[in-house]
């Protein structure tokens, strides 16, 4: 790793990019869990996130954005790597268990791994080899199982400090911090005051990271650990939200009391852009790493939750703030994968690509700037595995242009939707179409092929 950290160091390119023009500060921000319609931007009228509407407003939003993965590690390794949980073997939560598997299925998840392998260059490395400082601040959750006994820990050998980060607040093998209030009980966060709200504490490293390479460019990962259970928020919040009624876009008020907490922590972090006159070199992108747990979110008018191929497990905003490059207050409709922050980050920040390592994300420049349209027409998901808060379908997925196919394991039936008309996935076309189902259906299996994807097992073959 030594050797190939010291190859991207010459081949990157600080030259790229002219000398009276800094490279952007690189600002990413996955939000833990949060749906597609969990933001007042997004159209939702039941929850209070002016920060983020904010944010939107000085940006690009992306109405069909899309998580790697319905579930948590796949897309956390998709966006360090740039390449698809199917070509990773990333494909669960970690750590995926045989408990997952519901009793009377015919099938048998497929095999995941429990970490990111070293082996792969992420682009914490790719940019620290090219002069930037590295921070990551959150969430994890790619390093192996974990136990409370050492608050998480995991296995250090995968560790955020030894996947290209300077720096490595709280990220640990948890999926989910014990308490959101300190004292937190998670690795890599030592106690600081007690009853502090975690979004409030992971803001404030943030900030303090950012102010400490103020004046070089730096890659900031802020991967907070909400709106993930357990649903924990100020006491003020809660009350807040207490007797509001439940209605299409509001399920649990301890869940909206979350988001608005989440929020203020989020703008707490933009705001320290604007004090240290950094906005406007700075690169901002905001998602989440898959669609809401169902047990709390509603999700309408996306069908299913998180676990599902579903638009409702699958689909997340994205907003995307770079002054001077991206057009205030627009939307864009183009199909996006989290596999595209790769290459858009190392464009972005003029280090070139290895023709050696494969991608399956596409740099959004051209889609930021308005200058063009990507080289790709199609967008896939794989998921083989049970999630562990459901009895979900195994299958994979393909979004081509207005249309969306799922194939399913268990039977070998498909569905197909268009997005356009029906993004709530009521009516299957796949009877009406079937000469589009079958070539759709083709190119999910090419794609499979050529990323070596992992399938389940048919019970009886273990």
């Amino acid at each position: 790793m030594l050797l190939c950290v010291l190859a991207l160091a010459m081949s990157a390119a600080p030259g790229a990019v002219g000398a009276e023009n800094r490279r952007p500060n690189i600002v990413m921000v996955m939000i833990d869990d949060l749906g597609w319609m969990d933001l007042h931007c997004q159209g939702n009228p039941h929850v209070r996130t002016p920060n983020i509407d904010r944010l939107a407003t000085q940006g690009m939003r992306f109405t069909d954005a899309y998580a790697a993965a319905p579930v948590c590690s796949p897309t956390r390794a998709a966006v360090l790597t740039g390449q698809s949980p199917a070509r990773l073997r990333i494909t669960n939560h970690i750590p995926d268990r045989a408990s997952f598997t519901p009793k009377g299925s015919k099938l048998l998840p497929a095999t995941t791994q429990d970490h990111l392998p070293v082996e792969h260059v992420t682009i914490a490395e790719r940019l620290k080899a090219a002069g930037y400082a590295t921070g990551f601040i959150g969430k994890w959750h790619l390093c192996g199982d974990w136990s409370r006994k050492d608050n998480g820990k995991g296995d250090p050998r995968f560790h955020p400090e030894k996947q290209g980060f300077d720096v490595n607040i709280a990220g640990c093998a948890m999926g989910g911090p014990p308490t959101f209030f300190d004292p937190y009980r998670i690795h890599a966060l030592p106690p600081r005051k007690k009853g502090e709200y975690l979004p409030d504490r992971l803001a404030d490293e943030s900030v303090a990271f950012m102010r400490k390479h103020r004046d070089e460019p730096f890659l900031l990962m802020l991967w907070p650990y909400t709106v993930h259970w357990p649903m924990e928020a100020p006491q003020p919040l809660i009350d807040k939200y207490a007797d509001k009624p439940k209605g299409p876009g509001y399920r649990d008020h301890r869940y909206a009391a979350m988001i608005e907490a989440m929020d203020a922590a989020v703008g707490r972090v933009l705001k320290s852009l604007d004090d240290m006159d950094l906005a406007g070199e700075t690169l901002v992108v905001f998602t989440s790493d898959n669609g809401g747990f169902g047990g709390v979110a509603d999700n309408r008018p996306l069908r299913g939750d998180k676990g599902s191929l579903y638009e409702g497990g699958i689909r997340v905003p994205f907003i995307v703030r770079w002054p001077g490059k991206v057009k205030a207050n627009t939307t864009n409709d183009t199909p996006i994968v989290s596999m595209d922050l790769y290459p858009t980050f190392l464009n972005a920040a003029g280090v070139k690509g290895d023709s050696a390592m494969p991608l399956d994300g596409e740099d959004l420049s051209p889609i930021f700037t308005r200058t063009g349209q990507l080289k790709r027409d199609a967008v896939y998901f794989h998921y083989p595995n049970f999630a562990w808060h459901r009895g979900n379908r195994l299958g994979s997925a393909i979004r081509t242009n207005q249309y969306k196919l799922i194939e399913r394991f268990d039977d070998g039936s498909v569905e197909l939707y268009d997005m356009k008309t029906d993004r709530g996935e009521r009516r299957d076309l796949s009877k009406d179409k079937p000469d589009l189902a079958s070539k759709l259906r083709k190119r999910l299996h090419a794609w499979r092929a050529e990323t070596d994807a992992a399938m389940p097992r048919k019970r009886g073959r273990e």
